[in-house]
Order: C-alpha cells, then structure tokens, then sequence
C-alpha cells in the first residue's frame, strides 16, 4: 500500500501550458537571502538550487526576486533589470535546472513591508501603526505595476529559468491589495473583493501576455493571512474563481503573513499540513492544478494530500533539513527528515537558523547537529546590514 502511495507522489504532472514536471515534489519558496548585496547571485546560491535539482524534486522556486530595487523584503534578494548579472543568472538558471528539475523565480515586492534601510515602503493605503510605516501607492504608480511584473517575468523567460510565480501572499504588495487590513483604497482597487482583486488579475494578465503561452505561470495565494479583519478564506475562494481561464497553470495555496507581531504558521509545532482543508474547498471551483505549501513533515502528509485532490506539495524546511528527500523517498531509503526543537527561540530565530542553513548547504557545510540558534541569528542579522550600504549603492546613488 505504502509502494502505492509513493508512486502517486512521483507521477509526472502537465501544466495547462504544456510543460511536464516529472513528480509532485516542489521546493516552495523561501527568502534564502544569499544575493551578493548588488541583486545578483553568489556561487552559493548556485551550489544551493544544484543541490536540491540533484536531490530528485520536480520544481523549486526562488523566493523575492524583485523588479524594482527600490521595494526590496531583504538586501538579499535577487534584481533582474538593465544592471543584472546576466552571466550569473544564467549560471543559476542552468545549474538548478539539472536531473530534469525546473527552476522558477517568485516575481516580488514587498510594498508597505519594504525593507527600510534599502527601500521605500509604499501599500495600497498609508498606514501608522507600531512596526509598519508606509505611504499610499499613487494612481499612476499603481497602474505602471502589471507591465513592471510582465518585464521581470519576460527578463526571466529570456535568461533561462523554467517559470515563475507571482507572490500574492505572506502579507507582500499584491497580498495587501486583498486585504482590506492594509488595503482602505476608495478608487478602482479598493473596497469590495473584485476591487481588490483588480491589481493581481491585471498582473496574471499581463505577465501571461509577456511570456506567452507555453511558459509556466504560477500564483501563490494566501487561504488566510491569520490575522483578524484581513484576508480570509471567502475573498481567497473568489479569487481562486476568479482565476479560472487567467492562464495560471498552478496555484500555490499558503497561508500567514510577515505583518510585524503576527504568528507564523511555519514556526508552529502542529503536526501537519496547514491548508488543506482549505484546498479541498478550492478544488471544485477550478481545473487548475493544486499545490499547497506549509507544515509537510513526512512522506504520510505529502501522499495524503495528493490523495485529498492535490496536484503537488511544496517543501521548504524538510528540504533544508535534507535536500536529496525526494530521491530517498522514491527509492525507499529515507525515513522522514528530523526537525530541530528550539527552546524559548526569539522572535525570528527559527527563521535564521534555517535561512542560516542554506547558506551552510549551498557551500557543501551544514552540519547535523542545532548549534546556537543565538548565534545563527547574530549572522543573520549582520549579515542583512553588511549588504545595506552595498545595495544603497548600488541602486540608491
């Protein structure tokens, strides 16, 4: 029974666009902060996607990618515009494209959650609150948003990487245009769902037209961003409707937000996945494939949900924790991988030691065992200001 179920998870699957990917593993994406400071990438980012494309998964995806430098989530992130590494994207491209996996870019901006030290946040409406600044994004800086994601999306087509994902969740520009938390607009693109809903279909439009029609485009949508008054599952079940025909050929279904002070799904002791009752709500409004990213932890969880209509399951930490687990688990070898256990962590330890991590992994280094989650997170944040002022001068001069 069990063989049964592990070949479910490695049947191939076709997008609506044409392309195959060869099983339903997918490594969401995450922020791995490993951009040299300039938007470009360094040879441990490199390193990082071969290794995961070697380690057997259908598709992985680079989180934040931005267009516009000037609406960054971390210095780390990559830049695609006139000032990009071209040699160096297409040195990422290639290398985490090999053993048949296809390497997308999550097209981002992060809006009123814009890193200040190296941007200048901006959402659909100014806000003042304790640990968020931000002004109103204009009429005219609204509109110029779809043909600024379907230039990135292009430039990324162009340089060899195997699709992209427009970022509508974790609480970033196009998540705060749902949510009416953030979003208190009276134009076109406030107010009720289809009004907020405006931006994000005009941008799948728009990048759908940029790359045409046999490239993957996918979306990553909020089922609720877990925060009381904002985005909840009835508005993401009209957007999912209203997706129908778009040109998506998958929807990443996720959930929270990095809203200052809010609580995050990923850091939860739960012992499952976290959207899938909400996917099986989705899934007969749509014919678009399925994925659903947060809190798979064993090969139980990722077979269930392809069981329960799911189309394919995103890893993230599992992934870090052991980057050959698809191969393993297709060939019977590995148990399932063993999560750390922190004590009393500070708020966002959890997430740089395993942002930390990843740069262990992308220079052949990470070792077995925890160490200093305190430690982990001094680096973290040193690092984030060594690349403040290489960024400032590079897009900010």
């Amino acid at each position: 029974m069990q063989t049964q179920r592990t070949d479910l998870l490695f049947q191939p699957l076709e997008l609506p666009c044409g392309t195959i990917l060869k099983n339903r593993i997918a490594k969401s994406a995450m922020s791995d902060s490993l951009g040299d400071g300039r938007g470009n990438p360094t040879d441990a980012q490199i390193r990082l996607y071969e290794r995961w494309a070697e380690g057997g998964l259908a598709a992985s995806i680079i989180g934040e990618v931005q267009g516009n430098p000037n609406f960054a989530e971390k210095p780390g992130n990559l830049v695609l515009g006139p000032a990009s590494d071209i040699d160096r994207l297409r040195a990422l491209a290639s290398s985490g494209s090999v053993n048949g996996a296809h390497l997308w870019l999550q097209l981002g901006h992060a809006g009123a959650m814009a890193y200040p030290p190296i941007s200048n946040p901006k959402g659909p409406s100014a806000l003042d609150i304790p640990g968020l600044t931000c002004a109103a994004l204009t009429p005219e800086e609204v509109s110029a948003l779809p043909s600024e994601f379907a230039r990135t999306a292009r430039q990324a087509k162009d340089l060899g990487f195997g699709g992209v994902q427009v970022h509508a969740a974790h609480g970033f520009l196009l998540s705060q245009f749902l949510s009416p938390l953030f979003n208190r607009r009276d134009d076109g693109y406030g107010g009720s769902i289809t009004n907020r809903m405006r931006l994000l279909l005009e941008v799948v439009e728009a990048v759908r037209a940029a790359v045409g029609p046999r490239f993957p485009v996918a979306i990553k949508l909020n089922a609720t961003d877990q925060l009381e008054g904002g985005f909840a599952e009835v508005d993401a079940l009209a957007v999912i409707a209203a997706l129908a025909g778009s040109g998506i050929d998958l929807i990443d279904i996720s959930g929270g937000t990095y809203f200052p002070g809010a609580r995050s799904a990923s850091d939860s002791a739960g012992g499952g996945p976290y959207f899938l009752d909400f996917a099986e709500k989705a899934r007969p409004l749509t014919r678009i494939p399925l994925m659903v990213t947060g809190g798979f932890k064993t090969l139980t969880h990722a077979t269930e949900a392809l069981e329960r209509g799911v189309d394919m399951v995103g890893l993230a930490r599992a992934l870090v924790l052991d980057p050959t687990l698809p191969n393993r688990w297709r060939s019977g070898s590995a148990g399932d991988p063993v999560f750390p256990k922190f004590t009393d962590p500070p708020e966002g330890g959890i997430t740089a030691w395993y942002t930390m991590r990843l740069t262990a992994m992308g220079e052949d280094r990470e070792a077995s065992d925890v160490g200093d989650l305190h430690a982990e997170m001094k680096a973290y944040e040193q690092r984030d200001t060594a690349r403040i002022d290489i960024w400032n001068a590079q897009f900010r001069a």
